[in-house]
């Protein structure tokens, strides 16, 4: 199953949802399909969908899937990559008024350099990656929070708050 997660940010991703339509009706995508598609006002007419979910049924796509396709908010990302699920990110981009600006280009850059994922600039890849995705072997993801938490822990110790 392939999971796509936009986000609660108010912006538009009709871009990357119609994208996986086409794909769905030529034949490309055979398996099923979920999105949350957050604002985007692009209908999907080929797979199921829902504006937003709560934790729960979050949950239950992720685990469920195979393939997350998710823009580039790193929340999104590293919950993919914590879930150990092959991941295909799309920058939202500002010249189609998904953002404000092209941050997310440098959050899916920096993730794919380090081998984590795969990331879709140009929307007509997105075929190509979700064929590459199988048998491509990414790095593990290991998340880094538990040390900062627990340095953070250690300084208000020392300092006696």
């Amino acid at each position: 199953m392939i999971f796509i997660t936009l986000g609660s940010q108010k912006f538009q991703f009709n871009r990357l949802l119609e994208a996986v339509d086409k794909l769905i009706e030529e034949g490309f995508i055979k398996e099923k399909v979920y999105a949350q598609i957050g604002y985007s006002t692009y209908i999907p007419k080929n797979y199921s969908y829902s504006p937003f979910l709560n934790r729960e049924d979050f949950i239950k796509y992720m685990g469920n899937c195979d393939i997350l396709i998710t823009h580039g908010g790193t929340g999104a990302i590293i919950t993919g990559l914590k879930s150990d699920k092959k991941v295909i990110a799309v920058p939202r981009l500002s010249e189609f008024g998904e953002h404000v600006d092209d941050h997310q280009l440098e959050i899916v850059s920096l993730f794919e350099k380090n081998n984590y994922l795969i990331s879709i600039v140009n929307i007509l890849s997105l075929g190509a990656a979700i064929e590459q995705i199988h048998s491509k072997k990414f790095r593990k993801y290991y998340s880094n929070t538990s040390n900062v938490v627990s340095s953070i822990r250690k300084y208000i110790e020392e300092i006696g708050v």
